[in-house]
């Protein structure tokens, strides 16, 4: 956060949204058959805050990623909470890093956009000298898992399963690709990264093709993976992994908790079909998939009952991910921009 920063102003704004999201002042205790969410009350809010503005520039650099590696690390106990940590490196006079770091069982990819636009709002308000004027939340996250453990049951259940059990019957457990190395016995989770830039002509030429065929850039991206992981494995029938938001009614969109869920996508590509071919087939999968979201991916496993494996997650290894929500739209409030 760049400019005059109050930190008072701030701790007032995220005690704001503590008051507001339920998820946020949750914990999970163990209950008779299993787990249960406890709501606790607002309390005031009081952000720690490291100066490290008497450093030079690479050694506050230096120290502030160590401190955020550090403070990512640091486990989290359900039964206790809270479930999440705030705390405030101070670079310079005009200068802080606001670390957040919140346990995925109360909060997802969507929620970071809205703790943002939130917090930014709030503080605005508040530095005007007036509360804080944020839209009402019509429901909170246990009415939605209310909702949804109610609507999973009986005929609406065995339809979303016996949509899956098909979709997925006879899928391969992987996708083979040639390594240089064997695949150790069990996962180890290091890996690395690599960025690839698509040309802007490219992009153009990929918009066109969309709109000539009724798909979206999304299914066009996944067909594209799919061939090209057939192309490596030499594989007909791929099985891949997506994320999606679950944020299907419009109750939800301002909520902060953890609505993602995972799709199983399958494409099959056997007698050398065009490309073409395979977006119309990726396209008839997608929206098959988005209209049977509403189960959780824990409970298809569970069901499926796949081979496990130590080395390889169920049902799919890779995951294709098309992220269009952000922080660009987080405007700037009075005294800093995030």
């Amino acid at each position: 956060m760049t400019g005059q920063l109050d930190v008072e102003l701030l701790e007032k704004s995220v005690g704001q949204i503590l008051s507001r999201h339920e998820s946020l002042r949750s914990v999970f205790v163990t209950q008779g058959a299993g787990p249960v969410q406890i709501i606790r009350p607002t309390s005031d809010v009081s952000i720690p805050i490291a100066d490290l503005s008497h450093l030079c520039t690479a050694e506050r650099e230096s120290q502030a990623a160590q401190l955020a590696t550090e403070e990512a690390a640091v486990a989290f106990d359900l039964e206790q909470g809270p479930l999440y940590r705030i705390s405030l490196l101070r670079l310079g006079t005009e200068d802080h890093l606001l670390l957040v770091t919140v346990h995925h069982i109360v909060f997802d990819g969507w929620s970071i956009g809205v703790f943002l636009n939130e917090l930014v709002s709030a503080y605005a308000d508040l530095a005007e000298g007036h509360p804080p004027v944020l839209p009402a939340l019509p429901v909170q996250y246990s009415d939605f898992a209310v909702w949804q453990r109610e609507y999973l049951q009986g005929e609406t259940l065995n339809k979303q399963l016996a949509y899956w059990k098909e979709s997925l019957a006879g899928a391969p457990s992987s996708v083979e690709l040639p390594t240089d190395r064997p695949r150790p016995p069990r996962q180890t989770f290091r890996g690395s990264k690599q960025v690839i830039v698509i040309s802007r002509d490219v992009l153009d030429g990929l918009k066109k093709l969309d709109q000539c065929e009724g798909v979206t850039f999304y299914m066009t991206m996944v067909a594209a993976l799919s061939t090209l992981l057939s192309r490596y494995s030499g594989q007909e029938d791929i099985v891949i992994g997506s994320p999606i938001a679950g944020r299907v009614e419009s109750e939800l969109e301002n909520l902060i908790g953890y609505f993602a869920n995972t799709l199983v996508l399958r494409a099959k590509l056997e007698n050398n079909p065009t490309f073409l071919e395979v977006l119309q087939q990726v396209r008839t999968t997608a929206l098959g998939a988005y209209a049977h979201q509403d189960l959780p991916f824990e409970k298809l496993v569970e069901e499926l009952r796949p081979e496990r494996d130590l080395s390889r997650n169920p049902l799919f290894q890779i995951m294709f991910a098309l992220q269009t929500t952000g922080t660009s739209g987080v405007r700037t409030a009075a005294g800093f921009t995030p």
